[in-house]
């Protein structure tokens, strides 16, 4: 059975965000506004997620 995963789009700018938050949403990889990725479901990321989730947008997939 293949692992959940999650699509992670960042939908609001970094600017004038706390530098943590910023290390978090680039520790989930994302570098642009709307740049997507795919991640697999695991608590680690679940916790990246939802400390930074007024700036993304999340998908199951």
């Amino acid at each position: 059975m293949a692992n959940k995963q999650v699509k992670v789009t960042l939908v609001r700018g970094l600017a004038g965000t706390i530098h943590h938050h910023r290390d978090t949403v680039r520790g989930l990889g994302l570098r642009r506004l709307n740049h997507t990725v795919v991640l697999e479901d695991t608590n680690a990321v679940r916790g990246m997620i939802n400390k930074v989730q007024y700036l993304l947008r999340v998908e199951e997939v």
